[in-house]
């Protein structure tokens, strides 16, 4: 790779390690890094060479949203990266650039529209509350992840896939070892190959999932030859490990309001207030570890002053963008009442996440559910003790101890 900025003088390569954090802490390299500039060279754990790193809102719209920046020539190149092992599919939707991606998006648009997530509200709600007649009934205390937080998205997820109950506990199961970097590339290749061929299976013989699911409609894009079955398959997969996303950002959620109790008694109190808590709660959650795909320049570009070769990789911080100061004042501050709160805790651009939808839905029935019905809800040891996950990409409590 090749840099310059207009000035003349390329930005130092910093390395960032990616260290396990503690609680809803936030990166401190991040912050960093932030503050060193809008453009930064960054180097990851694993891979090969540096990166550009986009920090500011601004700038990480526009390059999200812009096609001189394409993730498809990220699959020829080793970038340097979170993960140690880097497995992508040539058909997986994460690495399409327009016009593909937007054909393979089409096919499932209609389960993540408004009408089609609500499909699954009545349902949702039905199996978090028995979820919770459950926790109340075996008595504190409790693991709110293991009782709560992890079945719930799982549940919800396969609903809208069209994943029989039946074979819930084996998604889970082949969800966290694709996630996990703790049990190695082959670990995590096996069951990445396990959850193909299962929807393989099901999206093969699509009559066997219910009418208006993910796995119905993809099966429905195949027989019209929209999409092929590789294609189909690679999506489900994403879409299946991306919805439970919410077991992590619940879980720090949940962290914060049984951290802040006066915050949790600001949202049992006024029911009204909760939309806006919850965005406001999205976008001050760090969701995740370092940052997530790479982008390759497909043209010279400048930022900020800063030229971006053909070739470079670029990777850009949503975390960063929601403290962006200009755009969110005070922005390490938790305000309920922030409006408008144009966060991207759900990205930005053609590869926006799909769920994001799907995910307020159900961070609003948990934020219902869990503070109507469980009064006296509160941690059971300090904050210091809760336990988060170690080598995730996505960041979390691994349990949630709780008393009521």
């Amino acid at each position: 790779m090749t840099d310059e900025t207009l000035t003349g003088t390329p930005p130092t390569v910093r390395p960032w390690p990616a260290t396990d954090l503690a609680g809803t802490d936030f990166d401190p390299v991040l912050t960093e890094l932030m503050n060193e500039g809008p453009v930064t060279r960054i180097q990851l754990p694993n891979g090969e060479g540096w990166a550009w790193l986009v920090t500011r809102y601004d700038d990480v719209r526009m390059v999200t949203n812009d096609p001189r920046f394409g993730r498809e020539a990220v699959m020829d190149k080793q970038v340097t990266r979170l993960a140690p092992h880097f497995i992508p599919d040539r058909d997986a939707v994460g690495f399409l650039d327009p016009p593909d991606h937007t054909r393979l998006r089409r096919s499932v648009a209609a389960a993540f529209t408004a009408k089609g997530v609500e499909r699954v509200r009545e349902r949702s709600r039905a199996m978090l509350e028995e979820l919770v007649d459950e926790l109340l009934q075996d008595g504190p205390p409790a693991d709110l992840t293991g009782a709560v937080l992890s079945p719930f998205p799982i549940a919800v997820i396969c609903e809208l896939m069209g994943v029989p109950a039946a074979d819930r506990h084996s998604m889970h199961d082949w969800t966290q070892l694709i996630l996990s970097s703790a049990h190695g590339k082959e670990v995590s290749e096996r069951a990445k190959r396990e959850m193909s061929a299962y929807f393989t299976d099901l999206i093969g013989h699509g009559a066997h999932s219910p009418e208006g699911s993910v796995c119905a409609l993809l099966s429905e894009a195949v027989d019209r030859d929209e999409i092929t079955l590789v294609e189909a398959v690679g999506l489900a997969v994403l879409l299946q490990i991306g919805g439970e996303a919410v077991t992590n950002n619940s879980g720090q959620m949940f962290y914060l309001l049984l951290t802040r109790p006066e915050l949790a008694e600001r949202l049992r109190s006024d029911r009204e207030i909760r939309p806006r808590a919850i965005d406001e709660l999205l976008r001050y959650i760090p969701h995740r570890n370092t940052v997530g795909l790479s982008r390759i320049a497909l043209e010279d570009v400048e930022i900020r002053g800063v030229r971006i070769r053909a070739g470079d990789a670029v990777y850009t911080s949503y975390l960063a963008a929601n403290r962006d100061p200009e755009v969110f004042p005070d922005p390490d501050t938790i305000y309920v009442e922030r409006s408008p709160n144009p966060h991207v805790a759900f990205g930005f651009g053609p590869h926006y996440c799909p769920g994001g939808m799907l995910a307020r839905l159900e961070s609003g029935l948990l934020v219902d559910v869990l503070l109507d019905q469980v009064p006296g809800l509160k941690l059971a040891v300090p904050p210091e003790e809760v336990p988060f996950r170690k080598g995730a990409l996505i960041r979390g409590p691994e349990s949630l101890p709780v008393t009521w």
